[in-house]
Parts: C-alpha cells; sequence; structure tokens
C-alpha cells in the first residue's frame, strides 16, 4: 500500500509539473510583449532565487555531498535553466506558444534512449509502443498548426525548440542521478541561483535592450514564471523524477502539447481544429500506455 501511495504521489507530481510547464509558454509568450526575453528569464530565476534563499535554512538537510558532485550538479543546470531557456526564448520569438508546446513530444524518446545507455533503464514494449503513439499523436498536432503574425518561422522557432529538448535531455538524465544524494527542492533551488547568474550579465549588461516601464501583465507573468512554474514545476518534477524511472516520468512530457493548446486556445485566442482534438486525445492514450510499472 505505501508502493502504490508513493506511486500515485510521484505520478500527481508529474501531471502538476506537466501542467505548470504548458502555462509557461502561455506566460513567456505574454511577457514577451511587454520586456525582452533575456529580462523575462533573469526576473523569472530572480524571483525563484529569492524565495528559494527564504527557505534555505530547511532546505540545507536534503544535501549529502559527494566529492566531485560539482561537476553534474553544474552541468545539469547549464542544461537547464541557463542554455534550455536561451533556445526556448529564441523559439517564442519565431514560432506560436502551441506549436512550440508540440515539439516537447520529442523530449521523453531522447530521454529514454538516453536512460537506456546512461543509467541502464529497462524501456518495456509497452512503454515503446507508448511513446510511439503520444509522438505520433504529437505529430498530427504539430500538421495542424499554421503560420501567423504571432508565428513569424514556425520552422525556425520549432528547430529552436528542439535544441532546447536535447539540452532537456541532458538535464532529466543528471537529474536522475543527483536525485538519491539530493532532495527535489534543493536540485531546483540550485537551477534557479545558477540560472539567476548565468542570466544577469544578458538581462542588464550594456548590452541588453533598455528596460521598458511599469508593464504591470508582463510583471505579473514574470512573478507567475518564478514562483509557479519554476519553484512548483521543477520542485513536482524532480520529485516525481526521484520516485520513478527517468524514461518513464519523462513520458509525461507529452501531455505538454494537450494542455499548452487548450491554454493558448483560451488565453492567447490560438485556436483548435476538430482533428487536433483527436490528435490530443492519442497523446493522453499514448501516456497512459508507456506506465508499465513491471519490473524488468
Amino acid at each position: 500500500m505505501t508502493r502504490s501511495r508513493g506511486d500515485l504521489l510521484a505520478l500527481l507530481a508529474l501531471v502538476s509539473a506537466s501542467t505548470l510547464w504548458a502555462s509557461s509558454f502561455v506566460a513567456l509568450k505574454v511577457a514577451f510583449r511587454h520586456y525582452d526575453p533575456m529580462l523575462v528569464i533573469f526576473g523569472r530565476m530572480a524571483v525563484a532565487s529569492l524565495c528559494f534563499a527564504l527557505a534555505w535554512k530547511g532546505l540545507r538537510a536534503g544535501i549529502s555531498y559527494r566529492r566531485g558532485d560539482w561537476k553534474p550538479l553544474l552541468f545539469m543546470a547549464v542544461c537547464e535553466p541557463c542554455f534550455y531557456f536561451i533556445f526556448e526564448a529564441m523559439a517564442l520569438k519565431h514560432t506560436d506558444a502551441s506549436q512550440a508546446g508540440m515539439i516537447t513530444a520529442m523530449l521523453p524518446l531522447l530521454v529514454a534512449i538516453a536512460a537506456r545507455f546512461v543509467l541502464k533503464e529497462h524501456i518495456s514494449r509497452r512503454t515503446l509502443a507508448g511513446f510511439g503513439v503520444a509522438i505520433a499523436g504529437a505529430i498530427l498536432l504539430s500538421a495542424g498548426g499554421q503560420a501567423s503574425i504571432s508565428s513569424p518561422n514556425p520552422a525556425l522557432g520549432n528547430f529552436m525548440e528542439f535544441l532546447a529538448m536535447v539540452c532537456a535531455t541532458g538535464y532529466m538524465i543528471t537529474l536522475k542521478s543527483l536525485s538519491a544524494r539530493y532532495s527535489p527542492w534543493v536540485l531546483t533551488s540550485l537551477q534557479a541561483f545558477v540560472g539567476a547568474i548565468f542570466y544577469l550579465p544578458l538581462a542588464l549588461g550594456p548590452w541588453a535592450p533598455p528596460i521598458g516601464g511599469f508593464e504591470p501583465l508582463g510583471l505579473a507573468a514574470i512573478l507567475y514564471l518564478g514562483m509557479f512554474v519554476t519553484i512548483g514545476g521543477y520542485g513536482f518534477y524532480n520529485y516525481g523524477m526521484s520516485k520513478v524511472p527517468a524514461n518513464q516520468a519523462s513520458a509525461f512530457i507529452n501531455l505538454i502539447p494537450v494542455i499548452t493548446l487548450f491554454l493558448g486556445w483560451a488565453m492567447l485566442d490560438e485556436q483548435l481544429s476538430p482533428a487536433q482534438y483527436a490528435a490530443s486525445g492519442l497523446v493522453l492514450a499514448g501516456v497512459f500506455l508507456s506506465q508499465d510499472r513491471r519490473k524488468a
């Protein structure tokens, strides 16, 4: 019963993380309308870092440092949020939130392949079949996307999002190897601290564009990204990743295209077609199918 309860909490955490990450595409699109992308990402990391600094005394118990750990810890944070968000910011300048969200469906396959060779995780036929169904659904979702004013160069933008997924793969594989010695919230706080330092010169250096005036909607989006998406999204995902195999945890990323499509329709007036609704059902079915709890 304890194991089942733990599995349920892990699954709920992964669903929550995917929902928050999906909402980030919409929040970023809103924030980018008012402020430079590098300033938005720095603000996001700075807000999360401040929150973690206030709670650091209680977080220190979740650290079990081993000599040499600084290398994978640094690599994890450089992959995501550092280079990940550079590529994602470039992606959202050229494509819309819905199409960028669709590209995330490639991530589970990248993670599953990397986990097989790096972490020696078993991949069952059921999990592979689930990936196949979900990716097929994501392809159909992408096929339904069209160029628009907010998506001037979708091919370039979608490629930038794919590069972000490569960075995310490095982050997830390294995270899984560190989760036995560090709590999910310690790892999340480290990502925020390193991200804030990394983006500080990019956002506020002499080469950065001048900061715009007071824009309530843009500032609200930055606060939401820092307090809810960065802390909640990464915290929930890091917890879920610590409880289930990396390849199964990554399957929940396939929920992001579906949730992003809905949020893009509800908040940004990005339209969904009947075919896209059907494709969303395929994605959800694929995620369910991929969750094979049998041991190798």
